[in-house]
């Protein structure tokens, strides 16, 4: 019997498009903080997580920003196995200086989504009714 390797694309169905996918996960209101970035989540209900980035001009120059980006995007997908499914994920960038290595990023978003995944399966449980045992 023979594994098959992980698949590690990135297809542009893994990806959020549009303001109105966006806000929707801003308005889930469910954030984390690790390192420099900021992700904010939302469980959708597909097999497979969407990636969005906001990268702020605060954080530097056209440059600098595509090379967060192109890192973030690159940390998603190498550790797309580990990271727990069925969000949509935005990926907020705070100014930091120096850049961070691949290895970092990958650190920081896989601690974020980790405990994200947490709180949104805490409030799915105090959400749901409790089992009520018949008097007897």
């Amino acid at each position: 019997m023979q594994l098959q390797p992980h698949n590690f694309s990135f297809p542009r169905s893994h990806r959020l498009s549009g303001n109105n996918q966006f806000a929707a996960v801003y308005q889930a209101k469910m954030r984390k903080n690790a390192g420099p970035i900021s992700i904010l989540t939302k469980p959708n209900d597909l097999p497979h997580n969407r990636l969005g980035l906001s990268v702020s001009r605060k954080v530097g120059n056209a440059i600098k920003r595509s090379r967060i980006k192109r890192l973030l995007r690159e940390s998603y997908r190498l550790t797309q196995h580990q990271q727990p499914t069925a969000y949509d994920i935005v990926i907020v960038v705070r100014p930091h200086a120096p850049f961070l290595s691949l290895t970092d990023y990958q650190t920081h978003l896989l601690a974020a989504l980790k405990d994200a995944d947490k709180n949104w399966q805490h409030r799915q449980r105090r959400k749901s009714p409790p089992d009520k045992k018949p008097n007897a």
